[in-house]
């Protein structure tokens, strides 16, 4: 959950989400050296006289030939392997659709015989204190922690973006196509999200809740909303 004010990324509450943030500030120090080294020779030039020896030096030509091609190197590689992380799909123990409309989401288990709902905003008018103004729902989504959970994601009229920042998820709903991704949580929580595509006049009215669990409450709540 954001703060006011906050300049950082929230909290990691996925593996995935972890890797992002420490690839980030990977990538913000390789700039902070850009950045120190080009300042340092602009510094250079203006107080030193250049010479002939510094203006036809082929070594350091060589040199910033081969330097940018290795910074692009340390940015790549690890942007590669978070990539391909994000889109391995181990073996989910949980299935989960969930379908854009204009303007709520719905969600289908559909590991369950009937397990679906649903999920519209509250009203400012109908929170309750403890609750956040466009961000809750009178539906959650009910997932158990510790367990690899496949999302489908699609829509049903216009583009949506299933995205929840902690999570380290945003994934397109586009109708007529099926997207996948995967989350895992490594504890339990309470996890906020809203649709990332302007789909239309309450684009902004469309927020995403995704409650964590332990198995047993999990087990507890499916078997109470499918009955």
């Amino acid at each position: 959950m954001a703060n006011h004010l906050q300049l950082g990324f929230q909290d990691a509450s996925s593996p995935i989400m972890e890797e992002l943030i420490e690839f980030h500030d990977h990538a913000l120090m390789v700039a902070l050296a850009i950045c120190s080294l080009v300042l340092y020779l602009l510094t250079l030039m203006l107080a030193e006289k250049l010479s002939s020896n510094t203006v036809d030096a082929q070594e350091i030509e060589l040199i910033w030939t081969i330097l940018p091609a290795i910074v692009l190197i340390l940015l790549a590689l690890p942007s590669l392997q978070i990539l391909y992380m994000m889109d391995e799909i181990t073996e989910p123990d949980l299935t989960l659709k969930a379908i854009g409309h204009q303007w709520y989401w719905s969600y289908e288990y559909t590991d369950f015989k009937d397990l679906s709902f649903d999920s519209y905003m509250i009203p400012t008018a109908d929170l309750t204190p403890g609750q956040f103004r466009l961000l809750e729902v009178d539906h959650r989504v009910v997932i158990p922690m510790e367990s690899p959970i496949r999302v489908i994601v699609t829509a049903n009229d216009v583009l949506h973006s299933w995205a929840i920042p902690s999570l380290g998820v945003k994934t397109d709903a586009i109708p007529g196509r099926l997207n996948q991704t995967s989350i895992l949580t490594p504890r339990p929580g309470i996890y906020y999200g809203q649709c990332s595509e302007i789909c239309g006049a309450n684009h902004s009215y469309m927020p995403i809740v995704v409650e964590s669990t332990p198995l047993s409450m999990f087990e507890t709540w499916s078997s109470l909303l499918s009955s």
